[in-house]
């Protein structure tokens, strides 16, 4: 989920945000989302989007501000209109200016009374999401470059408070901002309403993520990251990170109409763009983003063209954000194969960047998303040119927002970057080949997750697996950041490039297995544990959930028929037993239905109050502990033989009850933390 950046981290496939959030932690589960993190997908423009024909390999359009906004005009307006998007606003730059700044559909719907009001790309403000990530990798820069932050020293020097790290590397400024520092997903807090109370240090010292990776070596989506990233600006310039992007970022570049404040200053409260679910339905409130860096922003388009005018190093407002130097260390894959391994043969993050290349030219891009606001920057570094795009609607497809951008900035770049004609044509040694797509095979989950807690279970949805195909060619279902299937062929050792696309994907691999696949600058997908299979935990989860609720309705039953026949009650012996068994399968079945709905509020970024978790946790524990009195009642009907139907009853009760216990173990239910 990289377009699911703020929101989702669980599943590589793009999702509504949060809730949609396959990602969802992205939400956060995402998240997972995102969850992207962020950078555009590489494949082909989504089908059902009716762009226009890209021009013949080798021979783009002249990008011109007459050809650009007839091609944008051409596809966005009816794709907003199909997809039930309200708005959307985009600004295009090339050789030092803004070439175009554009509005398409409403800022305002009208929905509630008022008149409905166009998008205005010089006045109308959009929440950029991780879009925000570059801002504050660029203050990151900025203290690097002034000798006042170095990008390899521990972190904990620049801290006034201790992060719970489980290995002994240590996390650096390099690892925060390349996504490798190792930290697992959090999603309590990440999007809300109430701005009041908003505090950075406070936000990141409450129950922290744990450190679940070792640090450099897995590409793992972290808002966190980029959060302790942000609060290190803050400590080491003693500004707080609002004040301090807003002087030396915003300000500097000429983009008068920016902010990270929230609640946004009065001044610009009247110029915000709503943001909507469906062009249809009622404007949402203002979000609130609970640890700024990462993703408060919001920004008209021209802004954000000043700010890509920045990142490539043309004459902006009134002072350049970086020197080439420092903008050229900032642009450039910073992990190589001494940590990474294999995996640094494919794409790459750069110091907050995403790699994006595409027909041969190299992109840097980063997306961003909130519950309602959808978006992604990409700049040209060698052609001086840059795209940026942002939505205020989700629309009425799951994949709407996602394929709407994605068609956008391929789009533009096939249109005006295109590939080569005579690109050369690589691959691998066939016996080599099909080694490595043997040893590729099987079910994976994203590295983009959350592994110490109750949260854990999320990792049941979202997985992909692959297979191997038609002459060692992989089939990876569902393909990255996809809901379809994809193809993919051997070019290099241990890297894969789609069958008709762009997208590459890279593998580290010991002598028996893949451990790891990077399918993205941020994130990676990672083998499924054997005893966490789908194949294994699902089967367990269901059945046992179907015996605890049949023996439930089996209860009145019973009753009434015995009373019907006239039967005598139930033998006094083993009646202990007996009750004490019925209290697990009750507990169990109780517990089950409150984490369904916990994790659905949890995903849908409501916050579940502790006490409510806990109770949930203590109806789990019952249900565990009744496996001790269901096998205690099976020992004693065996052995006063009271029949087959009894016995295979009792012998039921106690494999569900030992199932759903095995999951709840498993899946970390009963975890200490229920921190999320």
């Amino acid at each position: 989920m990289r377009s699911l950046s703020l929101l989702a981290p669980g599943s590589p496939r793009p999702a509504r945000p949060v809730v949609r959030l396959g990602a969802v932690l992205a939400t956060a589960v995402v998240i997972a989302v995102g969850p992207a993190g962020c950078g555009a997908p590489q494949h082909d423009p989504a089908p059902h989007i009716d762009a226009p024909a890209a021009p013949a390999s080798g021979t783009g359009s002249a990008l011109t501000d007459s050809d650009v906004n007839a091609w944008l005009d051409g596809l966005l307006p009816a794709a907003l209109d199909r997809t039930g998007i309200a708005g959307a606003t985009v600004a295009v730059v090339n050789n030092g200016k803004i070439l175009t700044s554009r509005g398409y559909g409403y800022a305002d719907t009208g929905t509630g009374g008022n008149g409905a009001v166009p998008v205005d790309p010089d006045r109308h403000l959009f929440r950029m999401g991780s879009v925000s990530k570059l801002v504050t990798a660029t203050a990151v820069l900025q203290l690097v470059q002034s000798g006042k932050l170095d990008l390899d020293a521990d972190v904990k020097a620049y801290l006034d408070f201790e992060l719970p790290l489980r290995y002994e590397r240590a996390v650096t400024l390099r690892h925060l901002l390349t996504h490798t520092a190792g930290f697992e997903e959090r999603i309590a807090g990440l999007i809300g309403t109430d701005g009041g109370d908003l505090n950075l240090r406070r936000a990141l010292m409450t129950d922290p993520p744990e450190q679940i990776y070792q640090p450099g070596t897995v590409p793992a989506y972290s808002n966190y990251s980029n959060a302790l990233a942000g609060y290190i600006v803050e400590r080491v310039s003693g500004t707080r990170f609002e004040e301090y992007v807003q002087r030396n970022i915003l300000d500097r570049a000429g983009m008068p109409s920016s902010t990270f404040e929230q609640p946004l200053p009065e001044a610009l409260r009247d110029r915000m763009s709503n943001g909507y679910d469906t062009s249809a339905g009622p404007a949402a409130p203002f979000e609130i983003v609970g640890t700024p860096p990462p993703g408060a922003l919001s920004a008209p388009a021209t802004d954000m063209g000043r700010f890509m005018l920045a990142q490539l190093g043309e004459p902006v407002g009134f002072a350049p954000l970086l020197d080439q130097p420092t903008r050229e260390l900032m642009q450039r894959p910073v992990l190589d194969a001494t940590s990474l391994g294999t995996l640094a043969d494919g794409p790459r993050m750069t110091l907050g960047f995403f790699t994006e290349d595409r027909n041969g030219h190299r992109i840097l891009g980063h997306g961003g998303d909130t519950k309602y606001f959808h978006s992604h920057l990409q700049i040209y570094p060698d052609d001086r040119a840059g795209i940026f795009l942002s939505l205020n609607s989700n629309g009425t497809g799951a994949l709407d927002s996602h394929e709407l951008r994605e068609s956008i900035v391929n789009g533009f770049a096939d249109r005006y970057f295109p590939a080569p004609s005579d690109q050369p044509t690589v691959g691998v040694d066939p016996a080599t080949t099909a080694r490595h797509a043997a040893l590729a095979a099987g079910t994976y989950e994203s590295s983009r997750a959350i592994r110490s807690n109750f949260l854990t279970v999320i990792g049941l949805v979202g997985r992909t697996t692959v297979s191997v195909t038609d002459g060692n060619r992989l089939l990876v279902e569902p393909g990255p950041l996809s809901d379809s299937p994809a193809r993919y062929e051997e070019v290099a050792p241990w890297v894969w490039r789609e069958v008709g696309g762009q997208r590459t994907i890279a593998m580290r691999a010991t002598d028996d297995r893949v451990e790891a696949i990077s399918f993205d600058s941020a994130f990676a997908l990672l083998p499924v544990e054997p005893a966490r299979a789908s194949t294994v935990a699902v089967p367990v989860l269901a059945l046992s959930t179907v015996v605890l609720l049949l023996t439930v309705l089996s209860w009145p039953v019973g009753a009434i028929v015995r009373r019907r026949l006239g039967r005598a009650p139930r033998e006094r012996a083993g009646r202990t037993a007996r009750i004490l068994s019925r209290l697990a399968v009750a507990g169990t079945l109780l517990a089950f239905a409150g984490w369904v709905l916990s994790i659905g509020s949890i995903m849908s970024l409501q916050d579940v109050p502790g006490p409510v978790l806990r109770t949930i946790q203590v109806l789990q524990m019952v249900g565990l502990l009744g496996v001790l009195p269901a096998a205690v009642r099976l020992v004693d009907d065996v052995r006063r033989h009271i029949g087959w139907r009894r016995i295979t009853g009792s012998a039921l009760i106690l494999f569900a009850l030992a199932g759903a216990g095995w999951f709840a173990v498993e899946f970390h239910l009963l975890a200490p933390s229920i921190s999320y």
